[in-house]
């Protein structure tokens, strides 16, 4: 009934927009997986062509049948019933009820002075009943009795003469094409036979595909891929799951080698980093010289925040982590700066996260909360399918124009929401890129507290 109301709404509306909007329910309601979508690509035409097939057979062959087997028992029936007009005074028609029982193989009976019996109520469907009530009366014309109730192999007709009764006991296979229903079973029968064996079929062509998008999602979380995955199944599977394999080689040799040159740089920068301290140590407590250990130590922060950003925690494992102790860590940071934290946790504790940078992308949200507001409050909420933490503070927040800005490395608000003037601007971009490492992401809203609300989204 919902399509029709659908249909309904829409009377009033242009065409093009009703044929949208039932397309679209039916759309909702088909199923998405490949393999449930393949099946229905077999098993409806299957059941269309059986339909089909049923429906002439139904009407083309055993209804002809039927009515031909029908017609002919009626027309023995009606020659019968000439034969005792004919000869009235036989007295019990002995001779007559041997040759019909010898020659018709049928039983008969005469009974005098007896009636039909009350109407029999009528089965719902009944091919046997609506032909031979058809035939007798189109060929005898007289008030009848019949009983094709049952699965008994015989038929009762009973057809009232005059002052008598006239009883027929006859074969229903004589009547009726009985062993046409075999036909049915055997197409019904095939026809699952063919599902089965298609369905094992796309099982297995399907199980590549499979395979190949579960280690395309473990590679986009940044987890190792299945050790056993090998492209197979058809030729064009095989080429995606090749071409995947090659691209990622290709970024695992890049992340390689990018690891490798920023660890070069790394050493070399903090080699002069380290000279620089060891010369402003030497020469002593000089107060002209503070500048030039805070530009010292900034070069540091700032050194540590680009390694950081560019090196990504690729090469970290995938670890079980509690989330109360990530966030009691935060929580205590916040109480060493005077800052009040709040927290709570829905479903379970433990998550499969990369341990490193998990605690990094909750502390730099949070810490991004310490500088600018009084009070956070943080939502954990673990499901079957998402882990879903959502950071409430009371701060200036974040102009609604420049939320997808301020994850652009390097870039910082003038009146500072991002990070300290000492920063670098890097702290909500790696918190993204480890979010979206791990295959979720992170975003930025109105906070109920009157500050901002960042949510992180990464599957459980």
């Amino acid at each position: 009934m919902a399509i029709f109301d659908a249909i309904r709404r829409d009377q009033d509306k242009p065409p093009a927009n009703a044929y949208k909007r039932v397309t679209r329910w039916i759309r909702r309601r088909l199923p998405t997986g490949l393999f449930a979508r393949s099946l229905l690509i077999i098993i409806v035409p299957i059941l269309i062509l059986q339909t089909v097939v049923a429906f002439v057979f139904m009407e083309r062959h055993w209804q002809t049948v039927t009515q031909r087997l029908s017609s002919s028992v009626t027309q023995e029936i009606a020659a019968i019933i000439d034969i005792i007009e004919t000869y009235p005074h036989e007295a019990d028609y002995g001779e007559l009820v041997r040759i019909v029982e010898d020659n018709l193989g049928m039983r008969i009976s005469v009974e005098p002075g007896e009636k039909l019996p009350a109407p029999r109520p009528k089965p719902f469907f009944s091919l046997l009943d609506q032909t031979l009530t058809s035939e007798i009366t189109r060929q005898i014309g007289r008030p009848f009795w019949i009983d094709t109730v049952g699965n008994s192999r015989l038929l009762e007709i009973r057809i009232q003469l005059e002052g008598e009764i006239l009883r027929v006991f006859v074969n229903r296979n004589r009547a009726y094409a009985a062993n046409s229903h075999i036909f049915i079973v055997w197409m019904v029968g095939t026809s699952l036979v063919l599902i089965i064996m298609s369905t094992l079929f796309l099982r297995g062509q399907i199980r590549p595909i499979l395979a190949l998008a579960q280690a395309a999602e473990s590679f986009g979380k940044g987890q190792k891929s299945p050790e056993d995955f090998s492209p197979r199944g058809a030729d064009e599977v095989r080429r995606a799951g090749l071409a995947f394999i090659l691209m990622r080689e290709r970024i695992e040799r890049q992340m390689e080698q990018r690891t490798a040159m920023l660890t070069g740089v790394s050493h070399d920068l903090r080699t002069i980093l380290t000279r620089f301290k060891l010369q402003l140590a030497l020469a002593g407590d000089n107060p002209e010289l503070d500048n030039l250990n805070n530009d010292v130590e900034d070069m540091q922060t700032m050194l540590e925040g680009y390694m950081a950003f560019a090196r990504g925690e690729a090469e970290e494992d995938v670890g079980e982590v509690l989330l109360s102790d990530v966030l009691e860590k935060v929580a205590a940071d916040f109480t060493l700066h005077g800052k009040e934290m709040t927290w709570k946790i829905e479903g379970d504790d433990r998550v499969k996260v990369r341990p490193n940078a998990f605690a990094r992308l909750i502390g730099n949200l949070a810490s991004n909360s310490r500088r600018y507001a009084k009070r956070l409050e943080v939502d954990a909420r673990h499901s079957a399918k998402w882990l879903t933490v959502t950071f409430d503070d009371d701060g200036p927040g974040i102009p609604e124009e420049v939320r997808d800005d301020v994850f652009k490395p390097f870039y910082r608000l003038d009146e500072a929401r991002n990070l300290d003037s000492s920063g670098t601007g890097l702290g909500l971009a790696i918190a993204r890129d480890i979010a979206r490492s791990h295959g979720g992401n992170v975003t930025l809203g109105d906070s109920p507290l009157g500050g901002l609300r960042a949510t992180v989204r990464i599957p459980a």
